[in-house]
């Protein structure tokens, strides 16, 4: 999921937040943190190397090593680059949590008081509403849309208008987690990479309209995305590094392009 709307009744105890979050918790979802920066790599010798970049207040070499015979893994390269702790770790050892942003979304806002209402307005990540009076719901749809880090990307085919009906939507938690080209091929269809050679791109991404870019390239919203194919001679180019030789004239058989450059030298001579 893009994001996590978290619908909460402020008349009644604010135990309900935590019971939430704990559910959520349990079943691998880490919301509003990121990703801990701390890599692990197997190795097949050598023991632990533990390596930190900064004090690490909660966590040490001692709980990473008893982590890590848990998981039955004794030789192995970690690096921390961040003040983490044991939860953390476990984490990163497991990979398969889910990191999105939540949005705390106080709804009965005008059976408060207004110092109520202006507390809870300003916890982090809160938004309050009034379903029945229609309250502050153009806000909650605008914060939506900030939160999400929506890119809108609008395809186009050689010779033909951009489409601007159906744009490729991409935002931090869908394909490849990147603002790029190569993501936008990637939710696109994926069978397009193998053929990929350059794009065309117009918009607040280009430095030129329209500029020519390779799968790296950070794309804006509302940017216009044209895909170049590879032809077959450099599709075969980029799978062997070498040039795709020449044919007998009428045929398929292929030449060796050394083997006629030495014919052809020994025609001139002759």
């Amino acid at each position: 999921c893009d994001i996590i709307l978290m619908v909460l009744d402020p008349t009644k105890e604010d135990t309900q937040k935590d019971l939430l979050t704990k559910e959520l918790e349990a079943i691998g979802i880490r919301m509003n943190r990121r990703p801990p920066d701390v890599t692990v790599t197997k190795t097949n010798g050598g023991g632990l190397r533990f390596n930190a970049t900064m004090p690490l207040t909660s966590f040490d070499r001692e709980q990473c090593q008893s982590v890590l015979s848990q998981y039955k893994m004794f030789n192995a390269d970690v690096v921390i680059r961040e003040d983490i702790n044991v939860d953390d770790f476990i984490d990163v050892i497991d990979g398969n949590r889910k990191y999105c942003k939540c949005l705390y979304v106080y709804n009965k806002i005008d059976m408060l008081a207004v110092k109520e209402v202006d507390r809870l307005a300003r916890l982090p990540m809160s938004v309050v509403v009034s379903v029945s009076h229609k309250l502050n719901l153009d806000y909650l749809l605008e914060r939506l849309w900030d939160e999400m880090e929506i890119v809108r990307v609008y395809t186009k085919k050689k010779g033909d208008f951009p489409d601007f009906n159906e744009p490729i939507v991409i935002t931090p938690q869908r394909g490849n987690k990147t603002m790029t080209v190569e993501n936008a091929v990637i939710l696109l269809h994926r069978s397009l990479l193998e053929d990929f050679k350059s794009a065309m791109v117009w918009g607040a991404s280009a430095k030129t309209n329209p500029a020519i870019v390779g799968l790296k390239h950070t794309l804006k919203d509302e940017d216009v995305l044209q895909i170049m194919k590879m032809t077959q001679a450099e599709k075969v180019r980029a799978a062997t590094g070498k040039k795709t030789g020449t044919t007998i004239a009428g045929s398929n058989i292929k030449v060796d392009a050394k083997t006629l450059k030495e014919k052809q030298s020994k025609t001139l001579r002759s």
